[in-house]
């Protein structure tokens, strides 16, 4: 229980992280975008069922994350020359300003309003990257298996 009450804090404060200004309103979370965008990352090249089959969510809500995705220039869509009704998704090639933004974001003023003790914000910062390198996006798909 412990792990999914720091796992939900964890991923509200990086919503919160995530820049907004002069964003519209969407029907999706960012939470949401962040679990697909991290599934197309580590299965490039995927179709919209597959990515719902792995993550668990409608296609609608994939079709409506992957469109935030591609309007903010993190991910670029292909036709599959297999079966040309099937869209493949793939990370951008190229950084787009909106990815550039969301990774340049700071999270220190997020994580020091959380903390109990914001004295200890490099201590955090550096337990979270331990975490990072060792539970990256993959580590759902090997538990899965």
């Amino acid at each position: 229980m412990e792990l999914a009450l720091l796992g939900r804090t964890l991923m509200k404060l990086g919503e919160a992280a995530i820049p907004t200004e002069g964003l519209g309103a969407y029907g999706t979370s960012e939470q949401s975008v962040v679990i697909v965008a991290a599934d197309i990352k580590a299965h490039p090249g995927t179709p919209v069922k597959d990515i719902a089959a792995r993550t668990g969510f409608p296609q609608s809500k994939v079709s409506a994350c992957i469109a935030r995705l591609k309007e903010a220039g993190a991910v670029e869509t292909d036709t599959d020359p297999a079966d040309r009704r099937r869209t493949l998704i793939r990370p951008a090639e190229a950084v787009s300003a909106r990815v550039a933004e969301v990774r340049a974001a700071d999270i220190d003023h997020i994580l020091t309003a959380a903390m109990q003790d914001p004295d200890r914000l490099d201590e955090v910062k550096a337990a979270l990257c331990v975490l990072a390198a060792h539970l990256d996006p993959g580590a759902l798909a090997r538990i899965a298996n």
